[in-house]
């Protein structure tokens, strides 16, 4: 057998091996032994991922050949290539496959995605893509990526952000995606994703904190339905929510709390609180560190009620992310800085959570 038919067979049974989740035994009352399935879930800022081609106006422009980023082929697929690396590597032991679900947002429109599932990096993992078009002025939206073997959709709804005392502001829509997450071997667990970006702080963060105050009444409003539709459904609010966890629209209008043994049933659980607490943060702004690309969690996924309970949460600050040199050393790496093409990544960090799920295994006599 050649060298390069066997490397291609090593390839091969890789990727059927990833097909299932790791499972893992682990003590129970240091008797009894349990086996666990081990999913992640996962959000990206994917800072200004426009293609080349001019199509939706003035901001698009600037994303193009004849633009200010002179923005060309080989710089486009220079950043598809480089998230689609960053996304290769969101894997650990018990999830060797990367995450079962990544929200995404900055994106321009569907094909942008379809390329970066595409981009060599990830394109074995076989991602699909869940897209739609906001009304936004900027042109940007937020999308799902998902893999198939792992999470299984079954209802996409779109939600925009109505300001009555402002008619005429646009921003993203918040998508929500009902699905399964699992497989048939270690069971499903009905959960429900709500991707956000919500408003920026352009004007000033006191000045612009009652639109993101309004989106985040949006998102429990999405989450609250769900829930009383369905009392044993997991709901996940994550994206970049433009504030931190300690801030009014995520810990008061949300009520997101720090610590789970604070969550009320229908309530939520925001892990990234005490990141924050402990100076980790995914953006980075005048050499202080926010975490505004937060996870957050409903009670059921706190104690476990849907099937599948929250484990930990991180927010990926590899090296290979951040500057190395310069003024700005250990920002994140991003596209463009001060005009100059970086051929980054992203000017924010992705962050993702880990959630178990207990397998059910025939009963022996032995």
């Amino acid at each position: 057998m050649s060298r390069r038919l066997f490397k291609r067979l090593l390839t091969l049974l890789a990727i059927v091996a990833l097909a299932i989740p790791a499972i893992h035994a682990e003590n129970d009352s240091g008797a009894s032994r349990k086996k666990l399935a081990t999913y992640s879930v996962a959000f990206y800022n994917l800072e200004n991922l426009f293609d080349t081609i001019n199509n939706n106006g003035k901001y698009d422009f600037e994303f193009s050949p004849q633009g200010a980023r002179k923005w060309d082929g080989h710089k486009y697929r220079s950043k598809l290539n480089r998230l689609a690396y960053a996304i290769s590597q969101l894997t650990t032991r018990l999830t060797p496959d990367g995450p079962a679900v990544i929200g995404v947002s900055e994106i321009e429109n569907e094909s942008v995605l379809n390329d970066l599932v595409a981009a060599e990096p990830i394109a074995e993992r076989g991602l699909k893509v869940i897209h739609h078009d906001s009304p936004d002025v900027r042109g940007v939206d937020v999308g799902l990526l998902y893999n198939p073997r792992l999470f299984r959709p079954l209802k996409v709804t779109n939600h925009p952000l109505v300001l009555p005392e402002r008619p005429n502001f646009k921003t993203r829509d918040q998508m929500c995606v009902i699905g399964l997450l699992g497989t048939k071997e270690t069971g499903f667990s009905r959960v429900a994703v709500i991707v956000n970006h919500w408003p920026s702080r352009r004007g000033g963060e006191k000045e612009s904190s009652w639109l993101r105050e309004a989106a985040a009444a949006l998102s429990k409003s999405i989450a609250d339905s769900l829930y009383k539709i369905d009392p044993n459904i997991g709901v996940i609010i994550m994206g970049d929510l433009n504030d931190d966890p300690n801030n009014k629209s995520v810990a008061e209008v949300l009520g997101a709390v720090k610590d789970p043994k604070d969550v009320v049933p229908g309530g939520f659980y925001n892990p990234f609180w005490a990141k924050l607490d402990d100076g980790i943060g995914s953006y980075i702004y005048r050499g202080g560190w926010d975490l505004f690309d937060q996870i957050i969690i409903n009670s059921n996924l706190v104690d476990g009620a849907c099937g599948a309970k929250f484990r930990d949460a991180n927010v990926f600050n590899n090296k290979f992310l951040l500057q190395t040199d310069g003024q700005y050393k250990g920002y994140p790496l991003r596209t463009f800085s001060a005009g100059i093409w970086m051929d980054g990544y992203s000017d924010h960090l992705p962050t993702q959570i880990f959630l178990t799920r207990e397998v059910e295994t025939p009963h022996s006599n032995n």
